[in-house]
């Protein structure tokens, strides 16, 4: 017979334990973008940077932690210029392509 768990005693699922190497933000950061939520990006963007240390990524936006802690909150949209400016002070780049060939 098999020994009951009890859903209080598993531990929490906190992505940002999983995020510790670039090609796995990366991965995590592009498979978010393909659902096209800019809400589910702010949030994941925010797992990143408590991932990576908030304060440094406040330092390297020139925004506050308060202001970042808000904005990559997953409950609100930032600005595209807040979204910016994190992607570039993580050491990401956006590129685009097409997804079809012009005619």
């Amino acid at each position: 017979m098999t020994e009951k768990i009890k859903i209080s005693s598993l531990k929490r699922f906190d992505i940002t334990e999983h995020l510790d190497s670039e090609d796995a933000i990366a991965e995590y950061l592009t498979l978010v973008l393909e659902e096209n939520d800019p809400v589910m990006l702010a949030a994941a963007l925010g797992d990143v940077a408590r991932a990576r240390g908030m304060t440094q990524l406040a330092r390297d936006t020139g925004l506050s932690r308060e202001s970042l802690y808000k904005g990559l909150s997953g409950n609100r949209v930032p600005s595209a210029d807040t979204l910016l400016k994190v992607i570039r002070a993580l050491g990401f780049d956006l590129t685009i392509t097409a997804k079809h060939a012009a005619v």
